[in-house]
């Protein structure tokens, strides 16, 4: 253990601290941040629209979320390119280059004209953490063809007009290549960024209840939601698998026969695999809360333990593990070695494979995983996940937290 983490503090942490530092990764990282209070704030909406799943007069909140959290990639497309501009110091650019990405982002998503182009129609989901795929791609591309005019100028360095109209002026060439390509690939090519995306994934569906494809699957997960995009870009491949899973092993047991899908929401959302949300980041948030010197830290775990305890954990993953080489890599290793145990334990019957439908996933585990298989062997699986889970986060929470609580006391 002690070579292991002399090598996590003297091999790792170099290379992550210069993998940190890239301008990709400090731009992505730090336009994700700063939309982190939206991210908080449906967070807690999510919580307060629980009781409205048992009481019928309790009022929905979802407006508020929709308005904040659901429209997070609108943010992103703005912020990537704003907080690019920024750092290669092309300030003049920075907003122009932000509304030019809304502009691309918001093409691509093609939207319907009706009434003779009076009335315009866009499915809502897209403009949040569902369209974060297709945000961050137009992003990085407005951001590098403003980067490449971003010392263009129509004008010689000493004529004599404002700087505010040769701004406009130099201005029209980049933003004149973004819409246009924008305009082919959607209405000369008919090109669709989400059919796209969707093929790319749709071939895990063939293998999902294997060993493989269940690992695979929720890695991808982990890999995904690590880089600041949702994992609800996979569910139009997972939820329709997931729902057919548990059907199909209510189907079972009703004929007399046994449950054999792993791949439920039953499983994975409630039963064992993702305790205090995706990536299982429930023993991440307790180390952070009793054993964190960083001040920082200790703040940051203060506003997430409440929203963890009922799985609801972007406030984590947001705020301290996208595009953080520390943290990324021991939650793609739970993407792995947890869904594996998880599946192997479940398919050698050492906990019961859920065989009823329950899509409450922000039931705190292992209340859930009680409700969804009632057993001893369930609640040892709970805890065999969490102890796993929690050796696999330990050595890079010290590493990590040693680095931060280095950099607050230089600030001293």
């Amino acid at each position: 253990m002690n070579k292991f983490m002399d090598f996590l503090n003297n091999k790792f942490a170099p290379k992550a601290q210069a993998i940190g530092n890239n301008q990709w990764i400090l731009t992505l990282k730090n336009s994700i941040l700063e939309v982190l209070p939206f991210i908080l704030v449906g967070s807690v909406v999510s919580l307060l629209n629980i009781p409205g799943n048992f009481w019928k007069w309790w009022p929905d909140f979802t407006p508020v979320s929709s308005f904040s959290f659901g429209l997070l990639s609108i943010f992103v497309a703005f912020l990537i390119p704003f907080n690019f501009m920024e750092y290669k110091k092309l300030k003049k650019q920075r907003i122009i280059s932000g509304l030019a990405s809304i502009s691309l982002f918001l093409m691509l998503l093609k939207p319907k004209f009706t009434g003779s182009g009076s009335i315009i129609s866009f499915k809502f989901n897209e403009f949040g953490a569902g369209g974060m795929f297709v945000a961050i791609i137009v992003s990085i591309f407005v951001s590098l063809v403003f980067e490449a005019f971003g010392k263009f100028s129509f004008f010689s360095e000493d004529t004599m007009i404002p700087d505010f109209v040769t701004a406009w002026f130099d201005s029209m060439l980049p933003i004149g290549i973004v819409i246009v390509i924008g305009w082919v690939l959607v209405d000369i090519l008919h090109f669709d960024i989400y059919n796209l995306i969707q093929s790319i994934f749709s071939p895990l569906a063939n293998g999902a209840d294997t060993i493989y494809g269940f690992t695979l699957i929720l890695f991808l997960y982990c890999f995904v939601y690590s880089m600041g995009i949702s994992t609800w870009v996979l569910a139009p491949i997972t939820q329709p698998l997931m729902l057919g899973g548990i059907a199909a092993n209510i189907a079972a047991i009703s004929a007399g026969k046994t449950a054999t899908h792993v791949f439920t929401s039953e499983a994975i959302f409630s039963g064992w695999t993702w305790i205090g949300g995706v990536g299982c980041t429930m023993p991440l948030v307790l180390m952070m809360l009793f054993m964190a010197k960083s001040q920082r830290l200790k703040a940051l775990s203060k506003a997430c333990i409440v929203p963890s305890i009922f799985n609801i954990n972007e406030p984590i993953v947001f705020g301290t593990i996208v595009w953080n080489p520390y943290l990324m890599i021991p939650f793609w290793i739970n993407g792995i070695i947890i869904p594996i145990i998880t599946w192997v334990e479940l398919k050698l019957g050492l906990a019961a494979i859920p065989k009823a439908l329950m899509q409450m996933w922000y039931i705190p585990i292992p209340i859930s995983t009680w409700i969804v298989s009632p057993s001893i062997g369930a609640l040892i699986l709970v805890i065999i996940n969490f102890l796993v889970s929690w050796i696999i986060w330990f050595p890079f929470f010290k590493v990590y937290d040693n680095q931060i609580f280095k950099e607050e006391s230089s600030n001293m």
